[in-house]
């Protein structure tokens, strides 16, 4: 059987597993431009403490959640690079996004601009299209191992893409932390049992600048993962990072050896253009895959 084009499939692994598990890791991005001065914030109201207010909420995550985009949609051409240690895949492609509804990656050749294939995810499902071989798989959030055991869904990724503060079933974790440097840069962090989260937030801003989660399994090992925010620019009045990185590793016990990956979207043409469809409709002639099957062929790319 063929395997789905490798660049794009690992770029669907990094996706599916991007909601879940992961450590906190710094890595430096020398090359992205820092917007400090845009939307700034008075210090002395941002409430820092390491612990929450009675209510139950840090007045700075407060600052964090009214500084997020209100828009239902956000629209973007797209550069996308992916490096691990033998491919470094740089391709064209689009950024769909409809709130509450569906994030899509769609992915093209270069020049010609015809797609290679695209990555759709809704609250009810799991949609990867290889147009190239005509093949696809579609599957619920449950019925894929990795998503279901690691608590991944919609809310988390959109959280992610979105540039958002989010913690799943947050009522369950502990108490939201935050330590100040004294600078520009607070530190927020919470648990839930094998699970740690935490988020960089520029002062200045009100702005996520980087989302660290780790998962750690007595038997499995610990999954890594850090979403990087850089490059704002202005959109329906709030600030979106036109530059998002991230970097994921799976623990060598998962099959993947061991493998860290490293995805990198550069968005241009930044809009809230609501002209689109929310759904992809696959064709009768494109062969479905068995979700256990790709997954494996995945993991061993």
């Amino acid at each position: 059987m063929r395997k789905f084009h490798p660049s794009f499939f690992l770029l669907a692994l990094m996706l599916i597993a991007g909601g879940c598990a992961t450590k906190k890791t710094v890595i430096d991005n020398p090359a992205a431009s820092t917007s400090t001065g845009q939307h700034a914030v008075d210090e002395k109201n941002m409430g820092i403490s390491s612990r929450q207010t009675p209510t139950g909420e840090l007045p700075i995550v407060k600052q964090l959640k009214a500084s997020e985009v209100k828009t239902d949609n956000i629209v973007a051409d797209l550069t996308f690079n992916l490096k691990t240690d033998k491919k470094d895949v740089t391709l064209p492609g689009s950024l769909h996004m409809r709130r509450g509804e569906a994030i899509r990656i769609q992915l093209l050749i270069p020049i010609l601009r015809s797609e290679v294939g695209r990555l759709e995810f809704t609250p009810d499902y799991v949609l990867v299209v290889d147009r190239v071989h005509k093949e696809y798989i579609q599957a619920n959030y449950n019925q894929i191992d990795f998503l279901r055991d690691n608590g991944i869904d919609f809310n988390a990724l959109q959280s992610l893409f979105w540039n958002e503060f989010y913690m799943p079933d947050e009522a369950s974790f502990s108490a939201v932390k935050a330590e100040d440097s004294g600078g520009e840069t607070v530190l927020l962090s919470a648990t839930k049992g094998k699970f740690a989260y935490s988020w960089m937030a520029n002062k200045n801003m009100a702005k996520i600048k980087q989302t660290d989660v780790r998962y750690t399994s007595s038997t499995k090992g610990t999954s890594l993962l850090t979403w990087q925010y850089n490059q704002f620019q202005s959109i329906a009045g709030k600030l979106f990072p036109a530059w998002q990185s991230f970097q994921f590793s799976l623990p060598q016990g998962s099959g993947a050896k061991g493998k860290v990956t490293k995805v990198t979207l550069n968005l241009d043409d930044l809009s809230t253009n609501d002209k689109w469809d929310v759904r992809t409709t696959v064709s009768p002639k494109y062969k479905k895959i068995e979700t256990d099957d790709i997954l494996s062929k995945i993991t061993n790319l």
